[in-house]
C-alpha cells in the first residue's frame, strides 16, 4: 500500500542509518553479518550509489563498549621508543588527569615558598625606606625585582628539569564522550595521516626539545580502532601504503614513526599501537584492477565483496523508498522546505529518467539529492512554504551539469556555423547522436558525420577522422560487412572510404554511431540524399541488426533541442525513452530493428526506388 501523505513533513524518517539505505538490500544483509563477525568489505560501484553511507551504517551497528583510550608514555631507557598503554573507554583521560595532579602536587611546596619570597621581596623596600631613606629604598626595590625574576626563573627551570626527567603521559586517543563506534573516512589520505606520524622537533638539543612521546600523532588506522576505516578509491593509495595498510589489517596493531626521513621524528618509533578496525574499501571496476593483489586477497579471505546496484525496479515499494529519501534529504539538509506530494512525484519521475532503462529507478541518489537541494533553494528564495513542481522545473534549469552546459554551447555553436543542419537533404551527410561525459554525468549531443567514397587505388583504404576511440574505429570497419549483405557489393575491392566526424574535439568512443556511419557511407556510395531533419543512434552488428545503446534519453533530448523532428532509435530502446509529452510535440520517434529499416526512414528515395527494391 502506497504511503498516504500531503507533504514530506508527514513522513516519519527512520532514525537508524541502516534503515535509510535504499535499493541495496543485499549489501544491508551482508553488513549486518559483517558487524557481528567483524569482517572486511570491498564495495564496487559507480559514484553516488551509497558506498559511504553503507560504511557509516556499519559503524553504527558496532558496539561502543569496546572502545579504547590510548596514551603514550616516556621510555626512560630509550626515549625514541615511546611506550604505549591502552585503557577501557574514558579511563585513559582519567589516568592522564591524575598524572598531572600528582605532578602539580610535587611542586606545591616550591610554589608556596615562591609566594612567600615574593611577598618578602616586595615588602622589604618599604621597610628599608623608613629606616634608610629613598635612595637606598630605590636600590633595594631594583634589587628585589631582580631577585624575584631570578627566583622565578630558577624555580621554573627546576620544574622543567624534573618534568623532562619524568615527563607526563599524553592521551593520543580518547573516547570518554563517544556514544558510537568511530567511522573514519580516510579517502585521499597521505601516508602520514593514514599511518600516523611523529612531528619534527626544531629544538631537539640543548634541553629545550619536546619529549618524543609528546610528538606522536595517531593515524586514521589507529583512530578507527574498534570501528570502521572507510577508504574510497583505495587503489589510488601508493603501493607501499597499501602494503602497510595490509600489515595493520593482519597484525591489528601498528607502530607509529616519523614519515619524513629529514625530520627528527624519523628517529622515533613507538611500541605497536592498537588498530583493530573493519576496513571498508570502495571504488569502481578500475579499482579492482589497480589495487594491491595481496590487499584484495585479504579482504576476500576475511570478508565480502559487494557490487552496488545502479538502479532498482520501478514498483510501489521502491517508489515509497524514494518518498522516504526525499524526506531524509530535507531533514538532513536543515535549510530547505518540505516537498509537496506532487513535487515528490516529479523527483520519482526524474529517478526514472536518470535510470536510462524502462521500469527502473536510479540509485545514483547523490545526484538526485542535488536536485532536491537545488529545488529547495529555489523554494526558499521564493519564500514558499513547500517545494512545488515549478521549483523543481527551475532547479533543473539552474543546476544543469557541466556536461549539459557544454552540450548546449556545442549545439548552439555548431548550428550557427552550419555544422549541424536540420533542414533539406544532403548526400553522405547524417546527424548522428552521442553523449559527452562519463558514468552518470553525461549529456547528449548531435554528432554530424560526413562520408566520401572514391575509386580505390592499389591499396584499399578505410579512413576515419575525428578523435575516435578504438571501439568507434572497429565499428566503422564492420560497416563494410553490412553493405556487402544488403547490396552484394564488396566496397573494399573497388573503393576508398573516408568518414569524418565533424569537429569532434571532445572525442568519440563506443559504437552507438555505427548506424549513422553506415547510412552516410551508403548514401555516398549510391548517391542517395539523407534527410537532415532526421538524427539517429544505434549499434550495428556485422549482420545488419540494430542493437540497443546507452544514454538514449539524453540523446533524444539533445536532438529535440537542436531542432530535429525525426529520431531513429533501436527498437530495444523504445521503452527507455521518458521525455515529457509537452516536449515531444511535433517529434517522431522511429524504432528500428535493422539497417534496412534505418535506410528506408533516413534516405530520400525520390528517383531511387529501383535501389530501394534491391534492399534485402
Amino acid at each position: 500500500m502506497a504511503i498516504n501523505y500531503k507533504t514530506t513533513k508527514d513522513i516519519k524518517v527512520p532514525k537508524k542509518l541502516i534503515n535509510q539505505v535504499i535499493g541495496q538490500e543485499n549489501a544491508i544483509k551482508i553488513i549486518k553479518r559483517v558487524a557481528k563477525q567483524r569482517r572486511h568489505l570491498l564495495l564496487i560501484g559507480e559514484p553516488g550509489t551509497g558506498k559511504s553511507m553503507i560504511g557509516q551504517a556499519l559503524a553504527n551497528l558496532l558496539p561502543n563498549e569496546n572502545l579504547q583510550d590510548v596514551i603514550t608514555i616516556h621510555n626512560s631507557e630509550e626515549e625514541n621508543l615511546p611506550l604505549i598503554k591502552s585503557f577501557p573507554k574514558g579511563m585513559g583521560k582519567d589516568f592522564v588527569f591524575k598524572s598531572r595532579l600528582n605532578s602539580k602536587g610535587k611542586f606545591k611546596g616550591q610554589t608556596i615558598f615562591l609566594f612567600f619570597m615574593i611577598i618578602f621581596a616586595s615588602l622589604m623596600p618599604w621597610w628599608i625606606r623608613r629606616q634608610y631613606g629613598d635612595i637606598i629604598a630605590a636600590a633595594s626595590l631594583i634589587s628585589s625585582m631582580m631577585f624575584i625574576m631570578i627566583l622565578i626563573l630558577l624555580v621554573n627551570l627546576g620544574k622543567r628539569t624534573k618534568i623532562r626527567e619524568n615527563p607526563l603521559p599524553k592521551l593520543i586517543m580518547g573516547y570518554h564522550s563517544s556514544k558510537k563506534a568511530p567511522f573514519i573516512d580516510a579517502t585521499g589520505a597521505h601516508s602520514g595521516a593514514l599511518l600516523g606520524d611523529v612531528l619534527h622537533d626544531p629544538f631537539q638539543s640543548g634541553g629545550l626539545g619536546t619529549p618524543p612521546h609528546e610528538r606522536v600523532i595517531p593515524g586514521m588506522i589507529h583512530r578507527a580502532n574498534k570501528g570502521v576505516l572507510f577508504i574510497d578509491e583505495v587503489s589510488t593509495l601508493k603501493p607501499e601504503t597499501q602494503q602497510e595498510l595490509l600489515t595493520s589489517l593482519q597484525e591489528k596493531k601498528y607502530s607509529i614513526t616519523g614519515q619524513s626521513e629529514k625530520s627528527a621524528g624519523a628517529m622515533v618509533r613507538t611500541e605497536p599501537v592498537p588498530c583493530d578496525f573493519i576496513l571498508v574499501a570502495a571504488g569502481n571496476t578500475e579499482t579492482v584492477k589497480n589495487m594491491h593483489p595481496a590487499l584484495r586477497s585479504r579482504i576476500r579471505g576475511y570478508g565480502y565483496e559487494i557490487y552496488m546496484n545502479n538502479n532498482m525496479e520501478d514498483n510501489e515499494e521502491n517508489r515509497d523508498k524514494l518518498v522516504y529519501f526525499v524526506a531524509q534529504e530535507v531533514i538532513n539538509d536543515k535549510k530547505i522546505p518540505h516537498f509537496t506530494k506532487e513535487s515528490v512525484e516529479m523527483i520519482i519521475n526524474e529517478a526514472r529518467k536518470k535510470s536510462g532503462k524502462a521500469n527502473r529507478l536510479t540509485l545514483h541518489l547523490r545526484e538526485l539529492g542535488g536536485l532536491i537541494r537545488a529545488a529547495g533553494d529555489v523554494a526558499k528564495e521564493k519564500n514558499s512554504e513547500y517545494v512545488e513542481p515549478i521549483h523543481i522545473d527551475l532547479a533543473k534549469e539552474y543546476s544543469r551539469t557541466l556536461e549539459q552546459q557544454m552540450a548546449d554551447k556545442y549545439i548552439k555553436t555548431k548550428k550557427e556555423y552550419d555544422v549541424i543542419i536540420t533542414e533539406g537533404t544532403k548526400i553522405g551527410r547524417v546527424n548522428g547522436m552521442a553523449v559527452i561525459g562519463s558514468n552518470n554525468a553525461f549529456s547528449g549531443i548531435i554528432l554530424p558525420i560526413e562520408s566520401e567514397v572514391t575509386p580505390g587505388g592499389k591499396k584499399t583504404e578505410f579512413i576515419a577522422t575525428g578523435n575516435l576511440g578504438d571501439i568507434a574505429k572497429e565499428a566503422i570497419k564492420n560497416v563494410s560487412a553490412t553493405i556487402m549483405k544488403y547490396f552484394g557489393e564488396d566496397i573494399k575491392e573497388k573503393h576508398d572510404i573516408y568518414v569524418q566526424f565533424l569537429q569532434t574535439h571532445e572525442g568519440v568512443e563506443g559504437d552507438s554511431a555505427s548506424i549513422a556511419v553506415a547510412t552516410a557511407i551508403i548514401s555516398a556510395l549510391k548517391k542517395i540524399p539523407i534527410k537532415q531533419n532526421t538524427a539517429m543512434t544505434g549499434s550495428l552488428s556485422v549482420r545488419g541488426d540494430v542493437l540497443a545503446v546507452g544514454g538514449v534519453n539524453s540523446k533524444v533530448e539533445a536532438a529535440i533541442d537542436a531542432g530535429i523532428k525525426n529520431i531513429i532509435v533501436p527498437k530495444a530502446n523504445e521503452k527507455d525513452i521518458l521525455i515529457p509529452k509537452n516536449k515531444m510535440k511535433g517529434i517522431t520517434i522511429i524504432p528500428v530493428k535493422d539497417i534496412n529499416d534505418v535506410l528506408k526512414e533516413a534516405l530520400d528515395w525520390k528517383g531511387k526506388t529501383n535501389i530501394l527494391k534491391k534492399l534485402k
